[in-house]
């Protein structure tokens, strides 16, 4: 399990949004999006680069911190 924090989100909108951009990255499955915390957790079942992972939080609208 790894886990990245997000900044940006302020509701559950922004939990689904990200989650969703992560959900879409082959490779990436299981995603939890935790608002109150700032985090998101995934399982890699292949490894994936972070700069793919940054690329889709942040056009999703995010940062990743």
């Amino acid at each position: 399990m790894r886990t990245i924090k997000v900044k940006g989100m302020t509701c559950e909108h922004c939990v689904m949004a990200v989650k969703k951009a992560l959900s879409e990255v082959e490779g990436i499955e299981n995603v939890n999006v935790d608002l109150a915390r700032g985090e998101a957790t995934f399982e890699e079942l292949k490894p994936v680069q972070m700069e793919t992972i940054r690329e889709r939080i942040v056009g999703a609208g995010y940062e990743i911190g």
